[in-house]
This record gives structure tokens, sequence and C-alpha cells, in this order.
């Protein structure tokens, strides 16, 4: 793990990328590029926030992919960046903190002891075999790693605690390097889609927001229902939607969709995003004649599917269906097919007296656009056949499992270096003119004050035992 070095010293290259200047200014430029992703509306919600910028400032932000800067080669490079960084700091830190965790003192060690404080020291009236033995079972019962030894007629104790506490640093690296892996895998390999399925329909293909390009899917999504639910004032409480995963024809999946309770099959989560109405397939028509006084007959009539006329004139289906037409309303085409002559089409409206107010002349006076053309019948709509389809957010993100994995790291290594230190503990036992006397000394790599609340606990058992 030594640096990588030239003829004259350290590689300029391994030099720059281990500077703790560099992380500090690429953690700078990821924090303001954050700022800026949060300013300006990524992907599709970039759409409404251009339409206020003029387009000079538009071809900027293209240019410089603001609208998408989180799959941008530039914030690509700054993450690369930030990861050879960690690395290279990393391995040029690691032989010293390897070195320290390796480090196994000499329990017979006087140094430790020079200059102590007088508080950390008491005389016993007991035996130094009897002293030395109570003080070795407590620091076996408190510490993990111990050792003793005789020398020059004392005894010597050597405990330590927490030396994995070096590797907190290490650990949160690892943890940011998981992130960031996962990002860039998911970035590379994972997409951003939407589907809106008919309730009752099926679909094996999405739509890819960034290119708004279909894809196909490894399997089949069906929407089995949609149901919403609404408060008093009309607004939307609640809309969910049934889905089944069908694959080679085979159902092998069913879930509920609620807002923010995904579903997730082979690697893909589906969120419930939205919801619409869409026309159906019957229409609701009342066909009155002129100069009869029967009431108006009152059909329903399925698209495509052939119905004869009052009166045996013929026979009449619904060609087409339309939840909005030119602006003027719900609409339906109606194809007459008489007993003698051609086939006849025109388009009825569902608000005729509002949508012919609309209309330009030429529309108005064209028998295309009048319920009355096929004498003595006039058509009115009434209403028709609506139903629901539920809009669903696709994603997947096959680095997601690798950033919770980061994160889990970054919680450990972050509990490591800041809950934990390395204590180590010495303990010198000798006789004096007095009776024996017991001394404790220590260091800790941080945590001065929880060092000395250790020497303090144990001065407390010592002197109990004693």
């Amino acid at each position: 793990m030594n640096k990588s070095k030239t003829k004259n010293g350290v590689n300029p290259i391994w030099k720059f990328f281990s500077s703790v200047k560099l992380t500090i200014v690429i953690l700078i430029l990821l924090a303001i590029v954050c700022i800026i992703g949060t300013v300006v509306p990524q992907n599709e919600g970039a759409r409404e926030f251009a339409k206020g910028l003029s387009p000079q400032t538009i071809s900027i932000f293209t240019s410089l992919n603001l609208f998408d800067m989180y799959h941008a080669l530039w914030f690509r490079i700054m993450i690369a960046c930030m990861t050879l960084n960690l690395i290279v700091c990393s391995i040029d830190r690691f032989p010293a903190t390897w070195k320290k965790f390796k480090l196994r003192p000499d329990p017979g060690r006087n140094r430790p002891f020079e200059d102590n404080p007088e508080n950390q020291s008491f005389t016993t009236k007991g035996s130094l075999a009897n002293a030395a033995t109570h003080v070795g079972d407590l620091l076996h019962s408190r510490f993990k790693n111990t050792r003793e030894k005789e020398e020059k007629g004392a005894r010597y104790f050597y405990a330590e605690k927490g030396r994995f506490s070096h590797f907190g640093v290490y650990i949160v690296h690892l943890s940011v390097l998981l992130i960031l892996s996962g990002a860039l895998i998911g970035s590379f390999f994972g997409f951003e889609a939407y589907v809106n399925i008919v309730e009752g329909n099926q679909t094996d293909q999405v739509m890819l927001r960034k290119s708004m390009q279909p894809m196909n899917l490894d399997f089949t999504v069906r929407c089995d229902k949609f149901s919403v639910d609404f408060y008093d004032t009309g607004a939307p409480k609640e809309y969910r939607s049934v889905i089944g995963f069908i694959v080679d024809g085979k159902e092998v999946k069913k879930s509920n969709l609620l807002v923010n309770h995904p579903a997730e099959f082979m690697g893909v989560a589906f969120y419930q995003a939205s919801y619409g109405t869409v026309p159906g397939k019957a229409v609701n028509l009342k066909i009155s004649l002129e100069g009869s006084d029967k009431k108006p007959y009152s059909v329903i009539a399925e698209m495509g599917k052939e119905i004869s006329l009052p009166e045996g004139k013929g026979s009449f289906q619904v060609a087409d269906v339309r939840a909005d037409i030119m602006r003027l309303g719900p609409a339906a085409l109606i194809s007459i097919k008489p007993k003698t002559g051609n086939l006849q089409d025109f388009w009825i409206f569902k608000n005729y007296e509002m949508a012919i107010k609309k209309m330009p002349a030429p529309m108005i006076n064209s028998p295309k656009f009048n319920p009355s053309s096929f004498k003595p019948y006039t058509f009115s709509l009434q209403g028709i056949e609506t139903k629901y389809y539920t809009g669903l957010q696709v994603n997947r993100d096959p680095g997601v499992n690798i950033v919770w994995a980061g994160c889990f790291f970054m919680i450990a290594g972050l509990f490591a270096t800041f809950f934990m230190s390395h204590q180590r503990i010495w303990v010198r036992i000798e006789r004096s003119a007095r009776g024996t006397r017991i001394s404790i000394a220590g260091t800790a790599n941080k945590n001065p004050v929880g060092l000395e609340r250790e020497i303090e606990k144990l001065l407390g058992h010592m002197k109990d035992i004693s």
C-alpha cells in the first residue's frame, strides 16, 4: 500500500487525489449542484419551469444538461473524482492506522506512569499477590484484551478495548463508495418510466421519461380493478389499483397499489402516481322521429355493434367515441346503413346547443355535424360510458440494494467514529514502605472524558476490593 512514486518523489497525480483540499472542493461543488438541482426542476417537471425562461437561457440550460443534471456526464465525472479521491486518501493513510491497530505495547512499561496525577494512585495494606489477583480479575471482566507481566518484584497489567474504532473513518469511506457506486449503477442500468392502464386492460410496454420512447418489459402488467374515494369537496381521498403480473400467459403475482405503497416484480417497482378516465365502448343515445308523437327511443349502443333503426329503415352503429373533440365536448360518430343508398356518417355532441355556438359556419352547415342528417331521425348523445385508468410510475434501480448497504455501513462507521474510542489502560502494583501501591494510567485516541470516567470506575472497584 505504498504511495506511487516517481524518480523525484511522490507521484503528482497520487498527491493530487490524496489531497484533503480536493475533498473539500468536491464536497462544496456537490453541495452547489444539489442546490441547483433542487431549484431547477428535473426531467418532466422542467417543462413548466422552462416556459418562463428565454430561448437563450433554455439553450444554455439544455447544453449544460441542467434539466437532467444527475444523469449528465459532468456530474458523473464529479462523482468519479469523489470516488477516486476517497480511495486514494484511504490507501494513503491506511498503513499508519494499521500500524496503530497492530501495536501491542509492553505491559512492563513505566513511561505511562510518568507525570501521572496523584489521584490515580493509592496504597492498600493487602499483599501484592492478593492485589494482583483482584486487579487481574477486574481487568478481565471489563476488557477483552489483557496482558500482565512481573518485573523487579512489581506486577504490571495492560488492558485495552475499542481497537477497531481506528477503522471507523474507513467504514464511512466504504459506505460513501457503496452509495456512490449504487447511484452510478442505477444511473447507467436503471430507468424511469410511466404507463397508463385502463381498468381491465394489460400491457407489456412502458414509456421512458427521458427519451419518451416505449420500452418492452419482460412481463405483462394488468389492471384488474381501480377504485377511488372522494371527500365531500370532490377532492380524491384515496385511490388504489389491483394489478396482476403475468409471465408466459400465467398470472404470477397480484398486488394492491396505494400512494406510497409500491409493488415490485422482477426488479421493477410500480408506484401509484395518478388516475383518469377514458371513454368506454358504450354510449347512451336518444333517437326521435320527426313528425311522430311517439316518445324518443332510448338506446344503449356499444361501439362497433350494429343496431336496427326504429321503424325498420336500416341500421346504425357507433363508429367512434371521443371524450372531447375540437374542444366541443364529448362526441360520438354515428354510421347509418340505410336499406337503400350509401352509408352516411355524422357526429353528435352531448352538449349540442353549446357546441353549435362554438362551431364555425362551415361546420354548422355541414351534414357531418348535423344530428338530423338522416331523415326522419334525430340523434342526441345523452352520455358516454367512462372507464378509469391507473397511472403508474415505473422504476428499476439495480443499485438500490448497494445504496442500502452503504447506509448501513454509514451508520456503523459513524457510530465507531464518534461513540467508540481506543482506550489503553496500564496498572502497576508495587511494594512501598506503607504497603502495596496501585497506580493506573491510560491513553485514548479520542474522548478523553470517557477515559477519565473509565479510570475513576477502575479506581473505585480496586479500592473496594483492597
